[in-house]
């Protein structure tokens, strides 16, 4: 990757890494849903705007916005509720690492679900030490019972797995432009919300401090929009693969965040089971592996000095 595509890359883990941070501050004087339905429906008027601006045109056919509305339903109604429901239980960072095994199920769920991304061996390993991460961080949760905040923990890995069918469904979109997809799936997602906001939080009664009302500006503008756009950019110039890596560094700035405006503590469960999950997604993208190979390589390939004879 060049220069820019890293620093791309890293901008995009802190963005999204300050998911956790924005929700956890937003949590305390709003609820769950409405926090969900307000981040995905002022970012669906965002990126509406950018449509006039640019001159772009959203198709108007039934099949696509059919496939809009399950991909809203994937990646942003079902993920984004149970991942602000788990910060009521847990800290962002906690989250943000559980959020961090998504690419361990999509890589599963690719296999049988698509023809050319079957598991090999090694990603295989990749996703049994990742899981295994998650099972480190569920461990202390699950003695003398499931908790609440063992709960919470489990609709985090809910939430991955729905993703990760996201990230499967949304390669039927390549031939759109992905501002136009981002409005269709964000306008769906508004939709399906709306109703379960005012049916259940009942918003009206709510009264937001402005550190809430901040948190929901930095979700929408910074997490969802900006990282939408930053997203895309990095696939289109770095590639998939590449892309993989943000999920390295997303839980790292999580927890920095997490620690330094809200004080949340790190656990010696919490860095096993990143460790664990960093590991796990290093196997599977290969990168370090092919590095290793590469300069053992080089070093077999190195000629070897011969002596002068001595006169």
């Amino acid at each position: 990757m060049k220069t820019l595509d890293w620093l791309r890359l890293i901008a995009l883990s802190v963005l999204w890494g300050g998911t956790f941070l924005f929700v956890s501050l937003s949590l305390r004087s709003m609820p769950e849903f409405t926090i969900v339905f307000l981040r995905v429906g002022l970012a669906a008027i965002t990126f509406w705007l950018l449509i006039l601006v640019t001159g772009r045109r959203m198709p108007r056919d039934w099949h696509t916005w059919r496939a809009f509305l399950l991909m809203g339903l994937l990646n942003n109604a079902i993920p984004f509720s149970l991942i602000t429901w788990e910060q009521t239980q847990v800290e962002g960072g906690i989250a943000s690492i559980i959020n961090a095994t998504t690419s361990c199920f999509a890589v599963v769920l690719a296999h049988f679900l698509t023809k050319d991304e079957k598991l090999s061996v090694r990603r295989a390993a990749g996703v049994l030490i990742g899981l295994f991460g998650a099972y480190v961080l569920l461990r202390p949760e699950l003695d003398g019972g499931i908790s609440l905040r063992g709960l919470g923990q489990m609709a985090g890995l809910v939430a991955s797995m729905s993703l990760a069918l996201a990230g499967i469904f949304g390669k039927r979109f390549k031939g759109l432009s992905p501002i136009v997809t981002a409005t269709g799936m964000l306008t769906c997602s508004a939709l399906l919300l709306l109703p379960v906001s005012v049916l259940v939080d009942q918003p009206w009664t709510m009264q937001p401090d402005i550190s809430a009302i901040g948190a929901v500006g930095g979700l929408v503008l910074l997490s969802t929009v900006v990282a939408y756009l930053l997203y895309f950019r990095v696939l289109q110039s770095a590639g998939a693969t590449n892309l993989l890596l943000v999920t390295l560094l997303m839980p790292v700035s999580a927890h920095i965040l997490g620690a330094a405006f809200l004080g949340e503590p790190l656990y010696a469960t919490s860095v096993a089971g990143m460790v664990f999950i960093v590991l796990g997604l290093s196997i599977i993208d290969g990168r370090i592996l092919r590095l290793l190979r590469a300069r053992r390589h080089a070093e077999m390939a190195l000629p070897v000095m011969v002596q002068p004879e001595e006169e």
